[in-house]
């Protein structure tokens, strides 16, 4: 009896792996397809065979050399960080202070901090702008970053995994005379390796691939991100669709090294985040 339930077990653990596995391949298709076609010379982009003699490096080299792709880079890199940086830190310590202190009106604050969530982020995009343009910040850095330092979403993701620690870690540390300050960033921080690796991936890598915001912001080129550098590839009557997917693929490789770098702290952060109310 031992022996089938063990047999059944085994059994539908490889069919699941199985499929797990199947299902990897299926989504990675469209990726190794547009690796292969940004090897390919122009007059084999639409080709559905692959001749290996021909494949080339040249539109990686074209679109490096042709354009100002590492300023480019460079403004991505800047943009995504920045923001992933102060999110984390403006996220965490609006979260610590809702879910450890006690202040007035701390329940409305955050039910606003949570209805905030409600409004389409397409529906602020003018007011911002506006903003800005007072501001004189209008195809700027500070433009580009500043108003996505805080997000609400994060504050309760934040928020949801603070009250998971135990509260005697904090009572004891308040008693050895540790200030709130310290007790943050000694013992809330490093505790919450999962949550902030979590908040940081979702975070840079929605940056990364922001194309919107830079669009309307940046109006030199010398400040275009990737996304809005890239969209220049396009013609008005003809693309080269592999210097098109050459760009994709240099776009997705930073966004592909960082998941990997931060996978083992992701679904713990994200199973976690939610578990006391």
């Amino acid at each position: 009896m031992w022996g089938r339930k063990t047999t059944y077990g085994i059994g539908v653990k490889m069919i699941f792996y199985s499929i797990c596995i199947l299902w990897a391949l299926v989504t990675l298709i469209p990726y190794l397809i547009a690796v292969i076609t940004s090897l390919k010379p122009v007059e084999d982009v639409t080709k559905f065979s692959i001749d290996f003699n021909k494949l080339t490096f040249d539109s990686y080299r074209y679109i490096t050399h042709e354009f100002p792709f590492l300023r480019w880079l460079f403004n991505s890199f800047v943009v995504a960080v920045a923001v992933t940086a102060g999110n984390i830190l403006f996220n965490s310590m609006a979260a610590y202070a809702l879910a450890r202190l006690d202040f007035p009106f701390k329940k409305v604050v955050f039910y606003v901090i949570i209805g905030t969530m409600m409004i389409p982020g397409q529906v602020l995009l003018i007011p911002i702008y506006l903003i800005l343009n007072r501001l004189g910040w209008i195809d700027s850095y500070k433009g580009l970053i500043i108003p996505w330092l805080v997000s609400a979403f994060y504050i309760f993701f934040m928020r949801q995994y603070f009250l998971t620690i135990p509260k005697d870690l904090e009572e004891a540390a308040l008693i050895d005379g540790l200030s709130r300050f310290g007790i943050f960033f000694k013992i809330f921080l490093p505790l919450s390796l999962p949550a902030l690796a979590t908040q940081a991936i979702f975070i840079f890598v929605g940056n990364w691939n922001s194309f919107m915001w830079p669009s309307i912001i940046a109006s030199s080129e010398e400040l275009y991100t990737l996304p809005v550098g890239l969209n220049s590839f396009y013609g008005q009557y003809y693309q080269f669709w592999n210097q098109v997917l050459a760009g994709a693929i240099l776009l997705s490789l930073p966004t592909i090294i960082v998941f990997v770098l931060f996978q083992k702290y992701f679904v713990k952060g994200i199973v976690t985040s939610g578990l006391k109310e």
